[in-house]
């Protein structure tokens, strides 16, 4: 189990690196390269509109994915998503701005971030999977809480990256070739995540599946003929996480930098401090997932959103460091709350034959519903005005209302205290 969480974790690390650097160039430095007609606002915007394309391709690499996943195994899933990813990733780095190509440019970032997404969508599915199918299951949780490490660790690599190019570079510099940096190093990051993951074992359940000859067919017309209302629900609850997290590390970064004046250093400081205490903490909180069920904690980091957007908000618009930092925190811990539990949850959720589909297009899909938009919409409603801005705490709130409500139509999947799992959800 320590061999298969590393190699999800790792995984997961990697591909969130890719996916995460896109995040900060376009809140930082991808607006006036490619977008440089607009104005400021307008290039941010445009800028979020390729950042937001690379959720929109998810829900559609978790279908082309979850295919593979549940036809030919989820170990499959773990190269050809890591190997989509890196690729485009590092593509990103050798593209020409607009003053070079003129409106290639920005058509060549956009298809190059739909790959990344692509890549991402399938990554979730069979990275979780491998580790929810072989843990133990009165620690399913705990086990599979490590590909959710993953993200926080991709994030950090990527803003401790960015962090130290834009403090070692000049503002020229770092404009003209130092942005393009990480992207090249995610080629080396990919080499190394395939060649850990080349040992691992396809998981017991599918195994047991191909050995009995009840794999899927058609995995995706079952999950949207049979489990249509579970997808709606998941994907409704879960948007609020994904709401929560870019607001706080796109949108504040780019609010912060350029309307009140934080230099980027601090910005990524603040953020990345947050992201490491979740990121510590997240274990911690699956163990209680363990203890707990799966659900209590869901909808308790809903609540927990809901009433620390307001707050959250007034902090950052201190632009003083340690309170930025505060605020951030406050809605990093309520998002683990949630997902620290979710890579256990969303899988015993759906029967194992199209277990992979399922889970993965429930996840990706609230990827598009609260974090596709959120940068976008958070950056219009916070156009003009010298207060806070707190049409974006309003619109959060208001997410985590729905989530809330979703997450309360969800059943428990918690195992009984002799380990026993649940019994196998019925098609609904």
């Amino acid at each position: 189990m320590v061999r298969l969480a590393a190699a999800s974790l790792v995984g997961t690390a990697i591909e969130f690196f890719d996916f995460f650097v896109y995040g900060t160039a376009a809140a930082l430095v991808l607006g006036p390269l490619f977008f440089p007609t607009f104005s400021p606002l307008a290039g941010t915007l445009a800028a979020f509109g390729t950042f937001a394309a690379g959720f929109l391709a998810r829900p559609l690499g978790s279908m082309l994915f979850g295919h593979v996943g549940d036809r030919y195994g989820r170990r499959p899933v773990l190269f050809a998503s890591l190997l989509l990813t890196g690729c485009a990733t590092v593509a990103v780095g050798f593209v020409p701005t607009y003053a070079t190509l003129g409106i290639a440019a920005p058509a060549l970032l956009l298809t190059l971030r739909f790959l990344q997404g692509l890549g991402l969508g399938g990554e979730w599915g069979g990275a979780v999977l491998l580790t929810a199918e072989h843990a133990p299951a009165h620690r399913r949780a705990l086990w599979s809480s490590f590909p959710q490490i993953g993200p926080s660790i991709g994030f950090l690599l990527a803003n401790g990256v960015m962090l130290a190019l834009t403090a070692g570079l000049s503002d020229a510099e770092f404009r003209a070739w130092g942005w393009r940096v990480p992207f090249w190093a995610a080629g080396l990051l990919a080499a190394g995540g395939l060649l850990l993951r080349s040992s691992l074992a396809e998981t017991p359940q599918f195994e047991e599946l191909s050995a009995s000859g009840r794999r899927a067919g058609t995995p995706l017309a079952e999950v949207f003929r049979d489990h249509w209302r579970l997808v709606l629900l998941t994907a409704g609850a879960l948007a609020v996480g994904y709401a929560v997290f870019y607001s706080v590390s796109t949108w504040a970064l780019a609010y912060g930098t350029e309307r009140l004046g934080v230099s980027s250093t601090v910005m990524l400081s603040c953020v990345m401090a947050a992201v490491a205490v979740m990121g510590a903490l997240t274990p911690l909180v699956a163990l209680l997932g363990d203890r707990w069920g799966r659900r209590p904690l869901c909808l308790a980091g809903c609540a927990a959103s809901a009433l620390w957007t307001f707050p959250m908000v007034a902090l950052l618009h201190t632009a003083r460091p340690l309170l930025m930092f505060l605020g951030f925190l406050g809605s990093l811990l309520a998002f683990i709350t949630m997902f620290a539990v979710i890579a256990a949850y969303l899988p015993e959720l759906y029967e194992p034959r199209v277990r992979c589909t399922g889970a993965a297009v429930g996840y990706n899909l609230a990827g598009v519903l609260g974090g596709a938009l959120t940068p976008v919409v958070a950056t219009t409603l916070s156009d003009g005005g010298s207060g806070p801005p707190w049409g974006v705490a309003a619109y959060l709130t208001l997410l985590a209302l729905v989530s809330l409500g979703c997450f309360a139509l969800l059943p428990e999947t918690l195992p009984d205290r002799a380990g026993r799992p649940a019994p196998e959800p019925a098609a609904a």
